[in-house]
């Protein structure tokens, strides 16, 4: 069972930015993948970005550049840093873990984007 809690969250004007965490608990973090995904109203959940245990990184298209997702195993946290944030980066973000064969779900966060 893994536990995980997020912060972060806010409004931001566009072209601001934002950092969110991710705290785990109940596993090995070191052995987690993690990932945040995000849900915009109407749309569907997409995958914004993720890091392996050997710290290879993946991003959306849409959030390539501007977005940065890293890991501090000592603490047991994953960040996403959003950088040049624009309005339809506006969604709730869902931090994601996977570990033997199961999926965890943090409870959300809301980030909006908006002047």
């Amino acid at each position: 069972q893994v536990q995980l809690v997020e912060s972060g969250g806010g409004l931001v004007q566009p072209g601001g930015s934002l950092r969110l965490s991710c705290t785990a608990s109940g596993s090995i973090f070191s052995t987690i993948f993690m990932a945040w995904y995000r849900r915009a109203p109407g749309k569907e959940r997409e995958l914004v970005a993720s890091v392996t245990t050997a710290d290879t990184t993946t991003y959306a298209v849409s959030v390539k550049g501007r977005f940065s997702i890293s890991r501090d195993n000592a603490k047991n946290t994953v960040y996403l840093q959003m950088n040049s944030l624009k309005p339809e980066d506006t969604a709730v973000y869902y931090c994601n873990a996977l570990t033997a064969g199961k999926a965890y779900w943090g409870q959300g966060t809301q980030v909006t984007v908006s002047s």
